[in-house]
């Protein structure tokens, strides 16, 4: 009787907590998604008008669309991939006890504990094309300013850049805690053994550290997939659409527009994306843990 009283007691306590998480989680996931499959606008006087899988069609077949999905993915990979072997790089010289590395480690790990926004504002001021202090600096090296944020190729760059100087540190981190965790019996013996740095690294380090690795970039690769506030912070999507993500086009679908049903779609179809992704890291990391 005790145990069952102390079993509804904690109940008890921990109903508000899952009231409150219903009502901001699961409640507006299952309403969207109703959403989803309407024809609805919040802005309008008419109720949702169910559409089927017109929104999805719709959006699939949208070259416009597409065009932003090819954005993200070339935003996405190139500036996961720079974080990834900067981030391991770097983490490999900071892996050494030296005058200053407490210092030093904290300057490294500043960028990402900024404001995306602010980041995004910060670099657009560094890279203004007129009065930008990167442009200034070429100015006493007679060279010409550079547009870096009005033509397309350079805009990209221009993101990736930020990017990978914001989120760089995340990945030193990860890798730090992955090779502070490296025993150093192993590398001990293979000095004994003569092993040259390289077979170290490839036979040792990497096989240790590589589950980590792996959450690092799942982490990354879905918050560069979904990444908003940056991009609108540095370019809003400009110039056009060459540095518009799916993110920027959700936001102007859904808050400018305002076609509420089938932005909800689009938030669906990037969600079923950002899982399947979120799957393909899990199963190789999964395999990695059983080697």
């Amino acid at each position: 009787m005790k145990v069952l009283t102390d079993k509804k007691l904690a109940l008890l306590f921990i109903l508000p907590t899952i009231l409150l998480l219903v009502f901001i989680v699961v409640y507006p996931l299952i309403w969207s998604l109703f959403l989803s499959f309407t024809d609805y606008s919040v802005v309008g006087s008419e109720k949702p008008h169910f559409v089927g899988i017109k929104n999805f069609a719709d959006i699939l077949k949208d070259r416009y669309i597409w065009l932003h999905f090819k954005n993200t993915a070339r935003y996405a990979i190139t500036a996961v991939a720079l974080q990834f072997f900067l981030g391991l790089g770097i983490a490999l010289l900071l892996n050494k006890e030296f005058p200053g590395r407490g210092i030093l480690l904290t300057l490294v790990l500043a960028p990402m504990m900024l404001s995306p926004i602010v980041v995004g504002l910060f670099w657009r001021y560094i890279l203004d094309a007129n009065w930008g202090v990167l442009n200034y600096f070429l100015s006493l090296l007679n060279i010409e300013k550079i547009p870096w944020l009005g033509k397309g190729e350079s805009a990209m760059w221009a993101l990736i850049i930020t990017d990978t100087w914001m989120w760089t540190p995340f990945m030193i981190l990860i890798s730090l805690a992955g090779l502070s965790a490296v025993p150093k019996e192993l590398y001990e013996a293979a000095e004994i053994d003569r092993a040259s740095p390289w077979f170290r690294f490839r036979h040792i380090t990497l096989p240790l550290i590589s589950p980590l690795l792996v959450v690092g970039l799942l982490f990354r690769t879905m918050d560069a997939f979904k990444m908003f506030d940056l991009a609108w912070g540095l370019t809003q999507g400009g110039p056009g659409t060459a540095t518009s993500t799916i993110s920027i086009a959700l936001y102007r679908m859904a808050f400018q527009n305002f076609e509420t049903g089938k932005a909800c779609a689009f938030a669906y179809i990037i969600l079923i994306i950002i899982i399947g992704m979120s799957n393909i890291y899990i199963r190789l990391l999964n395999r990695l843990q059983r080697r």
